[in-house]
Formats: structure tokens, C-alpha cells, sequence
């Protein structure tokens, strides 16, 4: 007997709870209900101390897998719930699925995706990505998931790129884990965070969208050699909407490879 289904947590509900350094999670994938979690320890990672290792670095560079923002939001957070070997069963529950979508549709949750060319002509094929909430200055990523080896830390390393150029100042991890602390996480006290939070009020410099473009103009590239999954995800969603090289300043001043791009935003300080 199927539990009944509860409405979507409201958008404002989910922002109040953030910005109160809370969020929802909920017992198993069935379960109807959420519970609110604050935890003690807060994982966070530096936006100017992303480890970033030499196979990683090249990884990155190659441009193996084409990169985009925002373009299969729920498909990334179903695939982030699905079971896996060390997780058989997941927080991510339909109720919260449902939710942050609405929060998507609203502009305040976003996710990255990693696409591999398909066989035979086939469509791009989503292999790894990560979903989060914004609001203000801050990105409290959610969750990741990889199909491919590499995958999901291609997408928090674009993820970084794009907060720092958008001019975010805190990502949050929630919950440390060892694959984080490998890349740059670190532990703070939730009372510590709770003031990174009031110090991260007032509007980025541009949206992730926007920042992301950037990055992304290089896949037009891309496309004029045939290369790329499916060119480049159709040169990454026509440089989504249409883009203008060189738009939101900056011009073309970096290398075309949005790999490359990344990696030397990467090592700028801030």
C-alpha cells in the first residue's frame, strides 16, 4: 500500500530554511514526510581552495565530457537518487524531487551536467552532475552522482569556476564526506556558518547562467571542428540563448578550450 502523496514543500518555505541554515531531507525514497536537518559540523568548500589533482587538471582540459548548466535539472536529481552499491536507499524522496524542481522552476535551485557523445549517432549521453540551491551570495550543493569515472568532479570543478566568476562567496557541502575533503572541504561549527551566511546577503555579480556562458563560448569551437558530444551539446545550448562572444565582459581573451578556461580561472586568486 502506497503511502499518500504530500504537495511539493513551498518555494518560500525552502528559502526561509536555507537562509536559516536548514534544509529538508527525508527517511527513504517512499517516505511522505521531511525532516529538517541543522547540522552541527557544516562542510564547506573554499572558493579559492578547490583541490584540483594533475589526472583531474588534465581530465578537465581534455574536455572530455561537454559540460552544461540547467539543462536536465530533474533528470540529475532522479539520477542522484537512484540506488547505488553503497547507498541501496536514498533522502531523496519523490516529495523532494518534486520540490526542488519547483524550486528550479522558481531560479533558485540549478544543476550541472556532464554529457559523453552517444554510439552510433545516438543522443548525448548524461554521465555524472550535481544539483544545488542558490540564494543571495551562497550555493548549498545537494547532491552528485557519476556514471563515468571523473564525471561528477568535472562538474563541482565548473561548479567553483562559475560561482567565483558569478561572484558567489560560500559553497556549501552540508555533510563531509572523504571524496569532498579530498577536493579542498573543510569543517566548520554550524554557529560559524551561520555567520558566513549573514555575510554572504546581497546579489553575485551576474547569474550562474550568465557566468557559466563564459566558460562555455569555447564549444562554438568545438562545433566548427565536429568535435565535442553531439558538438558540443549543440555547441552547449547555442551558447544558451544565443549568447554573444565576449558578452558580460571578459571578451574572448582566454583560451577556446572551456577546459582550459576553467583550469586557469581555477588559479586566479580571487
Amino acid at each position: 500500500m502506497h503511502s499518500p502523496q504530500r504537495p511539493p514543500v513551498p518555494v518560500e518555505t525552502l528559502l526561509l530554511a536555507y537562509r536559516s541554515g536548514i534544509f529538508p531531507m527525508a527517511d527513504r525514497r517512499e517516505d511522505p514526510e521531511v525532516f529538517w536537518v541543522e547540522p552541527r559540523e557544516r562542510a564547506i568548500i573554499p572558493l579559492d581552495g578547490l583541490h584540483i589533482s594533475k589526472s583531474l587538471r588534465k581530465v578537465i582540459q581534455s574536455d572530455r565530457f561537454t559540460v552544461t548548466v540547467d539543462r536536465a535539472f530533474e533528470r540529475v536529481i532522479r539520477a542522484c537518487a537512484e540506488p547505488r552499491p553503497d547507498h541501496p536507499d536514498t533522502w531523496i524522496s519523490e516529495r523532494i524531487v518534486r520540490s526542488y524542481v519547483g524550486l528550479h522552476r522558481a531560479g533558485h535551485a540549478h544543476s550541472v551536467e556532464c554529457w559523453l557523445p552517444g554510439a552510433d549517432g545516438a543522443p548525448p549521453q548524461l554521465v555524472g552532475g550535481l544539483y544545488g540551491v542558490s540564494f543571495d551570495r551562497v550555493f548549498c550543493g545537494e547532491s552528485m552522482f557519476s556514471r563515468v569515472p571523473d564525471a561528477s568532479k568535472v562538474a563541482l570543478a565548473w561548479l567553483v569556476a562559475v560561482l567565483r566568476r558569478a561572484g558567489f562567496v560560500l559553497l556549501d557541502c552540508q555533510f563531509m564526506t572523504e571524496h569532498l575533503r579530498s577536493m579542498g572541504a573543510v569543517e566548520m561549527a554550524q554557529a560559524d556558518y551561520r555567520r558566513r551566511l549573514e555575510g554572504a546577503h546581497g546579489s553575485p555579480r551576474s547569474s550562474i547562467g550568465m557566468a557559466w556562458r563564459w566558460f562555455a563560448e569555447g564549444y562554438a569551437a568545438g562545433v566548427a571542428a565536429g568535435a565535442g558530444a553531439a558538438s558540443g551539446v549543440a555547441a552547449a545550448e547555442g551558447l544558451a540563448e544565443g549568447l554573444a562572444p565576449g558578452a558580460e565582459g571578459g571578451g574572448m581573451a582566454g583560451p577556446s578550450s572551456p577546459g582550459k578556461r576553467i583550469t586557469q580561472s581555477l588559479t586566479q586568486t580571487s
